[in-house]
C-alpha cells in the first residue's frame, strides 16, 4: 500500500488552520484571497520548482510503502473482504496507489511469518557446474554453429558448418514449444514454455538456468547478456496478480523488477545502452531512462519531451538520439543526448516531415535518419491525415567530428530500403517505382558531404544484406519478387553472381561473413521448403530440402578483440598465410574423398552380399516355380522357344558421305 507522506499531511493540516484563523479573524483584517473564476498566470514550476523536485514519488523506494503484519490466512473466498477491510483502514491515512498479498501455491494468504530472535547464517548453496559457455569459439577451423527450426515434431536441431559436410551436434523433438533464440553474444540459446523460459549452453547443451513467466511470447537481451527481458501481452488474470513485463539478472535467474507494458506496445519496449548501463522507453510526451543495477529512473525522473516519436542508442556510446513530430509552426527536431548527464550535443529542425527513421552504423561513427517529407499535407473527417509530393532526405550526422556537422541527400523517389556497411563507411538505399528499380552506394569521408559512388538501374531487389565484415552485399528480391540475388563487392562495384532460390524468405550471413544462407520457410510457404547454402562470392556449396523447415539462426559471435589496425594488418599479409590453409583445405578434401570411397566400397559390399543371398534363395525356388508353371523352365528368354516372337528392329544411327576422286 502506498500513502502520503508526513511533509503533504502537514502542509494540507497548515493551510486548514490558516483558512480557519482567517475566517474568525474576518472583522479585524483584510480578505487576501483570489477572487472567484480568478486563474494564475503563475505555474506551481515555475514558482516553487526546487521544493516540487523534491516532491515524492511513487517509483522513489519504499519509503511510500507500507508493509502490513499479522494478516490473517484466508482462502480465495474471502480475500476481497479482507481487502476491502485492510483499505478502509489505511484509506483514513492517504489514497492507496496499489496493494499486493502474498499467496502461497494453495491460493492462501502467507498470513504472519514468524522471525525467530536469533539470526541464523544462510546456509551456502551448492556451486553448479555451468560448463564452458564459449567453447564454440575454441573450434580450431573457427567453424561456425547454426539452428534449424523444423515444425515437424516441433525439432530444433543444432549443426557444425564444417567442410565438405555439415555435421549434427544435437537434435531434439520439442525442446521448444514455439520458437527459440541465440542470446546477442551467442553464450545461449533460449527456449519458449507454456510456463516461461529456459536458457540451454555448454557443450551439451544442458539447462543453464529457467525464467518463470507463464504465456510469456517475446524475449529480448541485454547486448552484455546481463539481464533478460520477457513479455507476456495476452494474460488473462482478472485480479491483475499475474505480471506482464519482468526484467531478469540472467546469471542468478532473479527477478529484478516488473513493468507495465503501457500504452506503445511496440516490440521491444525497452531498449538497452551498448554497455547495459541504461535501458529507455517512451510513452505519450516522455522518455524514461533506468540505470541498472538499481532499475530505477535516472536521476529519480522521466524527460518530458512533447511530441516525442521514437529514440535510438548508439551502439558504441551512451547517446541517444530521438525525434519530435512537427506541431502547426513548430518544426519536427531530432536530437541527441548524453546519457547521464542529459545534455543535448545536437539538435536539427526538419520541416514538412510525415515520419523518420533511425539507422546507426554500427561503430557508431555515423548516425543516418531517413526522413519522409511532404509538399501538402490533406486533413479530413476525423483527424485523418493524408500526405502528397512526397520526396526523401537522408540526414548523416558525423559523429565523431567537431560540432557533429550533418550533411544531407536528398531522393526524390520512394525508399525500398537503408543500409549502412557494418565495417566500412558506405551506405546503400534502394529507391524509384517499379519496374525502374534502382540500388545507390554512397560514400561517406571525414570532413566531406557524402559522395555516389554507383548505382545499378533496374533491379529486382527490395532488401540489403551486408556481410558483417563489410565490403560484399546481397542484393534480394524476396517474397513477390521471386527470390532473385545478386551478390556484388563494393571495392569495384562487380557483380560477382545473379542468380535466384525461387521464393525465397529469409537471407542470412553467418557471423564471419564467409557464407550466406538463402531459405524458404513453412511460415511463409507450403513446398520446395528449406536452405541453400553460398559462399560469398555468390558460388552455390548446399542445396538442402527438409520438409516443414521454419527456420535457420546463425550462432552469433562476440566482438574480435583484434583492434581495426590489426585486422587490416591481417588482410594486408593474407598471402603470407594463405598457404597454410589452403593445404589444410587440400588435407581435408583428400580426407573426405577417402572417407567417401571408402563409404562406396562398404555399401557396393553390402549390395552384393544381399545380391548373393536373393540369388541362393531364387535358385532353391526352382522346383517349386516349375510346380507352379506346369514344368515350363521360364527362367531363361530361349527355354520356352514356343512362346517367344522374335522381331527385328532396325534404328537410322548416323550417315556418313565420303568424297571418292
Amino acid at each position: 500500500m502506498a500513502k502520503k507522506k508526513d511533509s503533504e499531511k502537514a502542509s494540507q493540516n497548515s493551510d486548514s488552520n490558516k483558512q480557519e484563523k482567517n475566517e474568525t479573524n474576518d472583522d479585524d483584517e483584510p480578505n487576501f484571497s483570489d477572487p472567484e473564476g480568478f486563474v494564475d498566470s503563475i505555474t506551481d514550476e515555475e514558482l516553487l520548482g526546487d521544493i516540487l523536485k523534491q516532491k515524492p514519488k511513487e517509483t522513489d523506494g519504499v519509503e511510500s510503502v507500507v508493509v502490513v503484519d499479522g494478516v490473517p490466512q484466508v482462502g480465495p473466498e474471502r480475500l476481497e473482504k479482507l481487502s476491502s477491510v485492510i483499505s478502509k483502514i489505511f484509506r483514513k491515512v492517504g489514497p492507496i496507489v496499489n496493494e499486493y498479498y502474498p499467496k502461497n501455491e494453495n491460493g492462501l494468504t502467507k498470513g504472519y511469518e514468524a522471525i525467530p530472535d536469533e539470526w541464523e547464517a544462510p546456509e551456502p548453496q551448492p556451486y553448479k557446474e555451468q560448463g564452458n559457455l564459449h567453447y564454440h569459439l575454441l573450434e580450431p577451423d573457427a567453424f561456425d554453429q547454426y539452428c534449424l527450426i523444423i515444425a515437424k515434431d516441433s525439432t530444433v536441431q543444432i549443426w557444425l558448418n564444417s567442410s565438405p559436410e555439415p555435421i549434427k551436434l544435437e537434435d531434439r523433438v520439442r525442446w521448444s514449444e514455439a520458437y527459440v533464440n541465440w542470446s546477442p553474444l551467442g553464450s545461449y540459446i533460449a527456449t519458449y514454455h507454456k510456463k516461461g523460459l529456459a536458457l540451454w549452453g555448454g557443450p551439451t547443451f544442458q539447462q543453464i538456468m529457467r525464467f518463470t513467466h507463464i504465456g510469456v511470447q517475446f524475449i529480448d537481451f541485454s547486448p552484455l547478456e546481463k539481464y533478460l527481458v520477457t513479455y507476456s501481452p495476452q494474460v488473462d488474470d482478472p485480479q491483475g496478480d499475474q505480471k506482464k513485463l519482468i526484467i531478469w539478472d540472467v546469471r542468478t535467474g532473479l527477478e529484478k523488477r516488473d513493468f507495465s507494458p503501457g500504452g506503445l506496445n511496440i516490440w521491444p519496449i525497452f531498449r538497452w545502452s551498448h554497455d547495459d548501463k541504461y535501458f529507455a522507453r517512451i510513452s505519450t510526451d516522455m522518455l524514461s531512462v533506468y540505470e541498472t543495477p538499481s532499475f530505477g529512473l535516472l536521476d529519480k525522473k522521466s524527460i518530458k519531451i512533447t511530441g516525442i516519436r521514437d529514440f535510438s542508442w548508439s551502439p558504441t556510446d551512451n547517446v541517444l538520439a530521438y525525434w519530435v513530430a512537427e506541431d502547426k509552426d513548430v518544426p519536427a527536431r531530432v536530437t541527441l543526448l548524453e546519457i547521464p548527464s542529459r545534455n543535448e550535443t545536437r539538435a536539427k529542425n526538419l520541416f514538412n516531415v510525415a515520419d523518420c527513421k533511425m539507422h546507426w552504423q554500427k561503430s557508431g561513427d555515423y548516425l543516418c535518419v531517413n526522413v519522409n517529407r511532404y509538399s501538402k499535407i490533406i486533413r479530413r473527417e476525423k483527424n485523418e491525415i493524408k500526405y502528397s509530393g512526397m520526396y526523401y532526405n537522408f540526414e548523416i550526422f558525423h559523429m565523431r567530428e567537431k560540432q557533429i556537422p550533418v550533411d544531407s541527400v536528398e531522393i526524390k523517389e520512394p525508399i525500398h530500403a537503408f543500409a549502412w556497411e557494418p565495417v566500412g563507411s558506405k551506405f546503400a538505399i534502394i529507391h524509384g517505382d517499379t519496374p525502374n528499380i534502382s540500388v545507390s552506394f554512397y560514400g561517406v569521408k571525414t570532413g566531406q558531404a557524402p559522395s555516389l559512388l554507383k548505382r545499378f538501374e533496374k533491379k529486382s531487389c527490395n532488401s540489403l544484406f551486408w556481410s558483417p565484415a563489410g565490403q560484399f552485399i546481397v542484393l534480394a528480391g524476396l517474397r513477390n519478387l521471386g527470390g532473385s540475388l545478386e551478390f556484388v563487392d563494393t571495392n569495384d562495384f562487380v557483380i560477382m553472381n545473379a542468380t535466384d532460390h525461387f521464393a525465397a524468405s529469409e537471407v542470412e550471413w553467418d557471423p564471419t561473413g564467409r557464407y550466406v544462407v538463402t531459405a524458404v520457410s513453412y511460415w511463409k510457404t507450403k513446398i520446395d521448403t528449406g536452405y541453400w547454402i553460398w559462399s560469398f562470392q555468390g558460388k552455390i556449396l548446399k542445396r538442402i530440402n527438409i520438409e516443414m523447415f521454419c527456420s535457420l539462426l546463425w550462432r552469433p559471435r562476440p566482438n574480435s578483440l583484434l583492434s581495426i589496425k590489426q585486422q587490416a594488418e591481417i588482410k594486408k599479409n593474407l598471402k603470407k598465410y594463405s598457404s597454410q590453409f589452403e593445404s589444410k583445405d587440400r588435407l581435408r578434401m583428400s580426407k573426405a574423398s577417402k572417407e567417401l570411397i571408402e563409404k562406396r566400397k562398404k555399401l557396393m559390399k553390402e549390395f552384393a552380399e544381399y545380391r548373393n543371398k536373393r540369388v541362393e534363395q531364387w535358385q532353391e525356388q526352382k522346383k517349386r516355380r516349375l510346380e507352379l508353371r506346369n514344368h515350363i523352365d521360364t527362367d531363361e528368354l530361349d527355354s520356352d522357344t514356343k512362346n517367344v516372337e522374335e522381331e527385328v528392329v532396325e534404328f537410322f544411327i548416323k550417315e556418313e558421305i565420303s568424297v571418292i576422286d
